[in-house]
């Protein structure tokens, strides 16, 4: 089976029991991976590349399949995004969304994908999904994001806010128990932000297990800019698609990965292939 179109994302959903499952995101429609997991596959960037906000044509693209115009006039590339704590509202580049996307409650959160670390969204389990978390747990609800953003900034002082992504890909993370770390970061919260913490029978922990089917003990990114990424589909965690150059390196769990969202606007070629599991897979 072969597939063309331009990435959008690799999303992810929840099914029962915490299980995460698979979809690549294309201009021209969603694909299930998950019938594809133990077989070969082959991806490659065929040269064109188009902003995933205006559909423009371009030689090069900036962060989130961004053309320069988008980059520089969209909300959704603003600096704040990935600092939320200074979000400008009077100033937004675009007051309606903002309207819809930071003044709205927000989630503080601790989630374990390397270290346990610090985060917010207004989309749970969602975002814990993408970060490739194995256990999370909601500890406030903030009125806005920009709140939300200075607690988070607040607390960033005693635990990490960001995710080891090599780490996570290899199912290092910290064993530390959740729980115990939850009591101690509850302590640590600023009288003004108490009245925003959930009670404790909303202060749920969340696991979560990801379709990887085999051992991860090395990482290597591909570049999809210098080759295609090939191999067997060993599975997929957080954003990354995971590949095997073949039997034996998946035996060793010698891994190359795909950030996906590092390459949305890429018009690619899909190649799935037809073969039953191969073998010694």
């Amino acid at each position: 089976m072969t597939i063309t179109g331009y990435l959008r994302d690799l999303a992810p959903d929840l099914a029962d029991g915490g299980a995460v499952v698979y979809r690549l995101e294309l201009d021209t429609g969603p694909v299930d991976l998950m019938p594809h997991l133990g077989r070969p596959v082959r991806l490659v960037h065929t040269g064109e590349k188009a902003c995933v906000w205006c559909g423009r044509r371009v030689k090069k693209l900036f962060p989130n399949g961004s053309c320069y115009p988008c980059f520089r006039d969209l909300p959704q590339n603003d600096l704040c995004v990935v600092n939320p704590h200074t979000c400008h509202y009077e100033t937004c580049r675009d007051q309606k969304w903002g309207d819809a996307h930071c003044m709205v409650p927000t989630y503080l959160y601790l989630a374990r994908s390397s270290d346990i670390k610090v985060g917010l969204s207004r989309n749970l389990p969602g975002r814990w999904l993408e970060q490739g978390a194995v256990e999370a747990v909601p500890i406030a609800r903030l009125p806005n994001r920009r709140m939300a953003g200075e607690l988070e900034q607040l607390l960033s002082r005693h635990l990490p806010d960001k995710t080891n992504w090599r780490k996570m890909l290899r199912g290092e993370v910290s064993a530390a128990p959740l729980e115990e770390v939850r009591q101690q970061v509850l302590a640590l919260v600023p009288e003004e932000y108490r009245p925003y913490l959930l009670p404790e029978d909303e202060q749920v922990t969340w696991r979560f297990s990801y379709p990887v089917t085999g051992p991860v003990e090395s990482v290597s990114p591909v570049d999809l800019d210098r080759g295609p990424a090939a191999g067997i589909l060993v599975g997929m965690k957080a954003k990354y698609l995971l590949l095997a150059a073949d039997p034996e390196a998946r035996a060793a769990g010698k891994v190359q990965v795909v950030n996906i969202p590092k390459y949305a606007g890429y018009h690619v070629k899909i190649d799935f292939s037809s073969l039953e599991s191969v073998s010694g897979v």
